[in-house]
This record gives structure tokens, C-alpha cells and sequence, in this order.
């Protein structure tokens, strides 16, 4: 009967350690699957962007909150400088309006219209609703935040 009474115990302790051990890492699948957001605040307008899953992102995001006057450029991108260079990974896309890349390790660009270049992809706008009329003609001061349900 102590014998039974003992295995018992062992498979019980066993278990509740593997239902652990199994609740943690699926909270750590989820954490790492959750996507990072941003706000781009252009004027009196906001935009809200998904991040990719890369090197680049990890560092842009300790950037922020940043504000960068971004330039025309040739009537469908704006560009804007940073003060240092982030990790690249460029490769070759064709963009479309609502991205957002690093082009040359030091600048951000955000798409109005398409482009097809070598770029590290950065995010997306969510939501295209005034993208377009907002970016406007001519230059743009554009600041980066995190959303609050990063943290």
C-alpha cells in the first residue's frame, strides 16, 4: 500500500513539473509570436504599423521614440536619416504603399507608392485610410513610438 501511495506521489509531482514546464514554454511561443506595433504620428494624424521579427526591429525600437523630417523622394517614398546605423538585411523587394524599410543601414523610408530596391524590411501600416493624403506632397515630420501593449 506505501509502495502505491509513493508512486502515486512520484507521478503526480512528475506531471504537475511537465504541465509546468509545458505552460511556460507555450507563454514563451506566444510572447515571442506576439506583434510588436508602432504609432507613426504625422501632423495631427496617427498611423499604427506591425513590426517584423528581425535584428533591425529589435534595434529601431530602443530608438524610440524618434522624430525624423522625412523627404520626398521621386513622388512615392519619404526618407529620413538616422544618426547612427542599424544591422541590415537587405534583399531585394518590391515595395508597395504602408511599408516601411531601412535602406543603407541609416535611413528610414516609407512608401506612398512602390519601388523596387534592396531593402531591410521594417513593418507595414495597418490601416491605409488617408496614408496617402497625410504623406502630401513635399516634406513630412514623422514621429516613431512604441504602442503600449509592447510592453
Amino acid at each position: 500500500m506505501k509502495k502505491k501511495f509513493f508512486v502515486f506521489l512520484i507521478l503526480v509531482g512528475l506531471g504537475t513539473v511537465l504541465l509546468r514546464n509545458e505552460n511556460t514554454q507555450t507563454q514563451k511561443e506566444r510572447g515571442e509570436n506576439e506583434m510588436k506595433k508602432i504609432t507613426l504620428k504625422i501632423g495631427n494624424r496617427e498611423f499604427t504599423a506591425h513590426l517584423e521579427n528581425n535584428e533591425t526591429v529589435t534595434e529601431w525600437m530602443n530608438l524610440l521614440p524618434l522624430t525624423i523630417e522625412m523627404e520626398d523622394y521621386s513622388g512615392f517614398e519619404k526618407v529620413g536619416s538616422l544618426t547612427m546605423n542599424l544591422s541590415r538585411n537587405d534583399h531585394q523587394t518590391t515595395t508597395k504603399p504602408g511599408d516601411i524599410v531601412l535602406y543603407n543601414g541609416n535611413q528610414i523610408v516609407i512608401f506612398y507608392g512602390s519601388n523596387s530596391w534592396s531593402y531591410t524590411k521594417i513593418g507595414a501600416i495597418d490601416d491605409m485610410s488617408g496614408w496617402k493624403e497625410t504623406l502630401g506632397n513635399g516634406n513630412v515630420i514623422v514621429t516613431f513610438s512604441a504602442k503600449e501593449d509592447n510592453q
